[in-house]
């Protein structure tokens, strides 16, 4: 009888990290262990208690991802009782773009003595925004310079992403630039400190930094145009060595067999995203099927067979996804989050006290609340920018709308609202994909909102007017990172010899699906309709509202630090 074998997947969230023991060749999950960050998102101060951040800011302590090796994987091995003898790989996978500055030896400038106090010294977390004017500044560079790269990107880079973010560090902490040997993917540190090599992975470094396979990083003068202290940032803070997703990344090392208690030369793949390793998790090998990865944001991921300009995407890589295909992105920057900020600051303490009376969430009160009514009797329409817009804008200034309240308004009605605005925000994503000539035939979800929230997929169904699959595994993320640690092994280790392989064994949906109501689609084509019009008027230039409010808030800010700063007698 044949012993089985398990590879491990880690997916690192924006709020914590969870490790699955995943069976190779069945794909049943085994054992799982989620680790709560210990400093969570850092967007008011640092560790220090003292040391204020600004507005649009988002960071995260390294040693937190070091934590959740050291503790879920020895806590899935003791859950399942499986050996690590029997443990053939390892993989990862990350929000993106996650980025923060090292030493040569790979020691984060904020767990050095000298740093320890500095903002820009820590991790910049993929919803740090602070990086907009870098954002803006280099978009308008490129687009006079007629600079090819910008139509990979649907027409911008966001401030989300790798350049602007190293940007604003030269900018604004010259120092920590200067001290930074090289500015690196929190994924591939993380695979760094497991094999004791830094290798950067293809997929970050194709959809965050600019590179393309064939062409590499843009070109040197680019760069000093941004700024020429920018003129060798490849070579001197990045790296024109990457390295393919589905490719070995090394070994474990003796020092993170210790951390984690798997044995030293346990394969390890090069590191991923969590949007793009869950296509495998949910058997997706070819074009034409999106992907719904639904958490705090929703990335959008789909394969095509050849390199299309759409606008407003997050980027198109070959190989990005699954070798051999061209891998596009696209994604909203405000999905869960925005549920969450309306459940902090907009529901009175009447609906909380009835939930705790009936034994339910506040979230589950006001779904089964928002459930009850038909599709457009509430009256309301929301835009969905809360955290601005990655897809199809790429505008993180952007922020949120709500029309058509009025002082009847309920709670469920807003949060009904909130929810029909993603949906929507998700079709523009659709349709820019499909008038631009890359298909969207089927449709697929994974994430706790696609797992739980069964009023939210319908309406999902209801908008887009489609069939909507929902993956089979509460972890997907993890267990993509598991495929592509299982391919790491390689067949000579009971593994499999590529992804597409591991897909079609350990790859799968519900059999359950989200069927289009056709009265309701109807209705929300009318919705949409007027959503379109507000997308337009808001995020195109015709009235800049939002960005006004943000240069009086940010000015009034000033202002009233420079008046906490003089001293009264």
């Amino acid at each position: 009888m044949k012993l089985a074998k398990y590879s491990i997947g880690v997916d690192y969230g924006t709020l914590s990290g969870r490790a699955v023991l995943v069976e190779v060749g069945s794909g049943k999950e085994v054992a799982t262990a989620v680790k709560e960050y210990t400093h969570g998102v850092m967007d008011e101060f640092l560790p220090d208690g003292t040391t204020k951040l600004e507005d649009d800011w988002a960071l995260q302590h390294p040693n937190d991802y070091l934590e959740v090796l050291q503790t879920t994987i020895p806590a899935i091995l003791k859950e399942s009782g499986v050996s690590a003898d029997d443990v053939i790989g390892l993989g990862i996978d990350f929000t993106a773009c996650t980025v923060l500055p090292i030493q040569v030896d790979g020691t984060p400038l904020c767990m050095t003595e000298e740093f320890a106090d500095h903002p820009h010294s820590y991790v910049k977390l993929w919803k740090h925004h602070a990086a907009q004017d870098e954002a803006n500044r280099l978009n308008e560079i490129a687009e006079q310079r007629g600079e090819e790269f910008l139509k990979r990107y649907g027409g911008k880079i966001s401030s989300e992403w790798m350049i602007p973010k190293v940007w604003q560090i030269l900018n604004e902490a010259p120092e920590i630039y200067e001290a930074a040997d090289k500015i690196v993917e929190a994924t591939d540190w993380v695979i760094s400190q497991l094999t004791g090599e830094i290798k950067r992975n293809s997929c970050t470094a194709g959809y965050k930094a600019i590179w393309h396979k064939q062409d590499g990083y843009p070109a040197k003068d680019f760069f000093k145009a941004l700024d020429p202290r920018l003129e060798n940032v490849v070579e001197e803070k990045l790296s024109n060595k990457i390295f393919s997703i589905g490719s070995k990344a090394g070994e474990i090392t003796e020092k993170a067999a210790k951390l984690t208690g798997l044995n030293p030369g346990t394969a390890v793949a090069v590191a991923n995203v969590d949007a793009h390793v869950s296509l495998p998790a949910v058997g997706i090998t070819e074009p034409g099927k999106l992907l719904m990865i639904m958490g705090t944001s929703t990335c959008h991921v789909l394969l095509g067979e050849e390199e299309k300009v759409v606008p407003g995407m997050c980027g198109v890589v070959e190989d990005g996804v699954i070798p051999g295909y061209m891998g596009y992105e696209a994604g909203q920057s405000c999905v869960g989050d925005h549920f969450e900020w309306f459940i902090e600051n907009c529901v009175p303490e009447s609906y909380f006290t009835e939930a705790r009376e009936r034994g339910v969430n506040i979230h589950e009160l006001l779904t089964e609340k928002a459930n009850k009514l038909e599709v457009g009797e509430s009256g309301l329409l929301a835009l969905d920018w809360w955290n601005g817009n990655r897809s199809t804008l790429v505008d993180a200034d952007l922020t949120g709308v709500l029309i058509g309240a009025t002082l009847l308004t309920k709670p469920e009605e807003i949060y009904r609202a909130l929810i029909e605005a993603t949906a929507y925000g998700t079709r523009m994503i659709v349709e820019a994909f499909r008038d631009n000539g890359v298909p969207v035939d089927e449709v697929f979800a994974c994430g706790g909102i696609a797992e739980k929230n069964t009023l939210m997929m319908q309406i999902y169904a209801d908008v887009l007017n489609t069939e909507i699959k929902i993956s089979a595994s509460s972890q997907t993320p993890a267990l993509g990172s598991a495929m592509f640690g299982a391919v790491a092994a390689g067949t000579e280790r009971g593994g499999y010899d590529n992804i597409t392989e591991a897909a079609k064994e350990m790859g799968r949906v519900k059999e359950e699906t989200y069927l289009p109501v056709s009265d309701n689609a109807k209705v929300y084509e009318q919705l949409f309709a007027e959503y379109e019009k507000l997308y337009d008027y808001f995020g195109r230039g015709e009235n800049n509202v939002m960005k006004t409010l943000k240069n009086i808030k940010k000015a009034q800010g000033l202002a009233t630090l420079d008046v906490e700063a003089k001293p009264v007698f």
